[in-house]
């Protein structure tokens, strides 16, 4: 009998992403949605450098226990043209006022919440089709005006 390889993580790339103000679309039963546009940014990392394209929207949804679910999708232009489409949906986890303190626009260490994702990439044939066959896990940090995602490819 064989035995499953053990998965490990790599880290890939990061991304900076530029995010306009959030807007409430109201609340219903499900919680609040928001609205937060994102405006560009860039991508660095040894196995993709591109720049964020504005136009990607996060739509997170601020449950009634007070978490939430993120739901963004977005267009990275890679360094050499490529189009590659990300859809990335995760969880925000924090204590209520720590979460308070976030939305009042204060900055939270990222030890202080939990903030991970799963981006899911869509790349043509070629140099970033890689990107199609692998599963990806990410870690967020939220900033004035700016989201930090470190993307990490599960080995």
């Amino acid at each position: 009998m064989s035995e499953p390889v053990r998965p490990e993580l790599s880290f890939a790339f990061r991304i900076r992403a530029e995010i306009g103000r959030a807007r409430s679309g109201g609340s219903s039963a499900r919680g609040e949605r928001l609205h937060i546009p994102i405006l560009g940014g860039l991508v660095e990392g040894s196995r993709l450098r591109g720049r964020i394209l504005p136009g990607g929207s996060d739509w997170p949804l601020i449950r009634p226990d007070g978490h939430s679910d993120i739901a963004a999708t977005y267009t990275i232009e890679a360094d050499d043209g490529t189009p590659i489409l990300v859809r990335n949906k995760g969880l925000r986890s924090s204590a209520p006022d720590v979460f308070a303190r976030m939305r009042a626009g204060e900055q939270v260490a990222p030890t202080e919440y939990y903030f991970r994702s799963t981006p899911v990439f869509e790349a043509p044939d070629g140099a970033h089709a890689w990107l199609n066959t692998r599963l990806f896990v990410a870690s967020l940090a939220p900033g004035r005006g700016e989201i930090t995602i470190d993307v990490y490819v599960l080995e």
